[in-house]
């Protein structure tokens, strides 16, 4: 780079005819001015794909955030340990091998171990093992969430984001894996998982309902911990329609998994994963005015939890070009990922299987370690 603003100073001060000193300060200021430049960009900006369109944001309070505000030319792959997208492939690289050898690999992990703990306690009673994994997950995901504050004075944010995920993504993983193989048990009350019209409707619901994400999760780097997590107020996109999306969409998905499979089991699961939802909502509103305080309280006035219903009431009014906040490119990204997820359901049902039909291998990496 130094080279090429080199040569268009050179360039540049041939064409005046100049005693030599003058050329040689000409070039020499010309040089020093295009290396304090920035880079050009390289990459191509194309509207709606690789660079955001800004919306029409004249009639908002301008306290919270923009939601899904991206430009490719501003990601970086930088070095190894820069806030790259290289450090961010190393860092969930990392956090998935440790969830696969201390968690899901039954050899070295203990995701068996703790499901089989379950099992023994519910008595073999597959409703009590769901019901013990909703109770346990809202109390570490939620409860761990609740201590981010303290947490984070103690050892820092990306290190409590770390404590944060970890539990939560090992537990998921259960939680998932068993209500997979568990899906049919129960009292069946209907089974539509073979009826056509119910399966189209159900997976335009499914689908739907991934576009209710949080826009916190757009934000993959702070997820990962690549940089710095933040508790974000956003005040456009999909936090218009509902100040807290993730309940809603859980409740879409839910929905639509229970029309398909009509068990006891999926009834109950879907319950309790809204249930926690619900109270994430009330503690959510909690966690934002802790952090936000008044600024919250305003945000708060013009939106709604019920889809619509600050727009309805005249608190919340859309602005003309709103399609220009849902035309983003992480929106793009998660209907890729819906339709990847979809295909690969039959290799879901085949890992969650597998994982039945391995059972018990009792203990873990750590028991050869301290015994």
């Amino acid at each position: 780079m130094k080279i090429l603003c080199l040569l268009l100073a050179i360039a540049a001060s041939s064409q005046a005819f100049t005693p030599a000193i003058k050329s040689h300060a000409l070039r020499e200021s010309t040089f020093l001015k295009m290396s304090a430049s920035p880079e050009p960009k390289l990459l191509p900006e194309i509207p709606l794909l690789t660079k955001t369109l800004p919306s029409d944001r004249s009639n908002d309070l301008m306290i919270g955030e923009d939601a899904g505000v991206f430009s490719i030319n501003d990601e970086q792959w930088g070095a190894l340990g820069e806030a790259g997208w290289l450090t961010f492939s190393a860092a969930v690289g990392t956090i998935l091998t440790a969830v696969a050898v201390l968690w899901v690999y039954p050899n070295t992990g203990y995701a068996d171990d703790f499901t089989a703990f379950l099992e023994e306690l519910a008595g073999g009673n597959p409703h009590i093992v769901t019901l013990l994994f909703g109770i346990i997950f809202p109390i570490v995901h939620s409860g761990l969430a609740s201590l981010r504050p303290f947490g984070e004075k103690i050892v820092g944010a990306r290190t409590w984001r770390v404590i944060f995920a970890f539990p939560s993504l090992c537990l998921s993983y259960s939680w998932i894996a068993y209500f997979i193989s568990h899906a049919h048990d129960g009292m069946q009350f209907y089974d539509l998982s073979g009826n056509d019209v119910a399966h189209a409707m159900a997976w335009i619901i499914n689908f739907w309902s991934f576009f209710f994400l949080s826009p916190s999760v757009f934000n993959l780097k702070e997820v990962a911990a690549v940089e710095k997590p933040k508790l974000h107020l956003w005040e456009t996109g999909m936090s218009r329609i509902t100040r807290h999306p993730q309940f809603i969409g859980q409740l879409m998905w839910s929905i639509g998994h229970l029309a398909m499979v009509g068990t006891s089991f999926t009834a109950l699961t879907m319950f309790l994963l809204v249930g926690h939802h619900g109270f994430a909502c009330w503690n959510g509103d909690r966690r934002y005015y802790a952090e936000h305080g008044e600024d919250f309280l305003k945000v708060k006035e013009r939106t709604s939890i019920i889809p619509f219903a600050a727009i309805i009431d005249g608190r919340q009014n859309l602005p003309p070009d709103y399609w220009k906040e849902m035309a983003r490119a992480p929106y793009a990204v998660i209907a890729v990922g819906v339709l990847g997820a979809y295909f690969a359901h039959p290799y879901m049902q085949g890992g969650a299987a597998l994982v039945r039909n391995t059972g018990l291998v009792p203990g873990g990496i750590f028991d050869g370690i301290f015994s």
